[in-house]
């Protein structure tokens, strides 16, 4: 597949999100190899991994402010940046876990702005890790309630669909269209 590199680019964020195991790290990683940009890595994996206890409601608030971090320090890149996960993934997290959602957390996802946002579906199989705990049925639940929460607070998505190189090609095709590049 042959891309265009826009390594002139103002800064365009990007952010890609979706139920677990369905391949965000990599497609953040592929997109921002073939834009020449960077990846906002996924924080919560890490943080989770090297508790050595089950996570608690401290835990993942603190990975939120990480995340709220990660954003504000973009601001300072111009160019590409693709975000693997962020705050509408911890809200879901939150909710489905907690039952409650820091107060601070609508605010943050208000003011931040996204170019766009990538919905991963999970049509890819789900592979068991000690860090993931929502396989079978409860994708499509997940994938609804971040569907939701992207229409409430008003970002505009697209649904990525597919297996590797063809769920990398339909997010690029997206991408392009989005910022009215020719598509590869």
């Amino acid at each position: 597949m042959e891309k265009e590199i826009y390594t002139d680019s103002p800064l365009r964020r990007i952010l890609i999100t979706g139920p677990e195991s369905t391949g965000k790290s990599e497609l953040a990683i592929a997109l921002a190899r073939s834009y020449g940009g960077d990846v906002v890595p996924e924080f919560a994996r890490e943080h989770i991994e090297n508790l050595g206890r089950h996570y608690e409601y401290g835990d993942v608030e603190y990975i939120a402010w990480q995340q709220v971090k990660e954003y504000e320090t973009s601001e300072q890149v111009r160019n590409w940046i693709f975000f693997d996960t962020w705050l509408i993934i911890t809200r879901v997290w939150f909710d489905v876990v907690f039952g409650s959602v820091p107060v601070w957390m609508d605010d943050r996802i208000r003011q931040a702005r996204f170019d766009m946002v990538l919905l991963c579906a999970p049509d890819i199989p789900w592979v068991f890790d000690p860090v993931r705990e929502n396989g079978g049925e409860k994708r499509e639940m997940l994938l609804d309630k971040y569907k939701y929460e992207l229409d409430r607070f008003g970002l505009e998505w697209a649904l990525v669909t597919g297996t590797g190189d063809e769920r990398l090609n339909r997010a690029t095709k997206l991408i392009n269209l989005n910022f009215h590049y020719g598509t590869t």
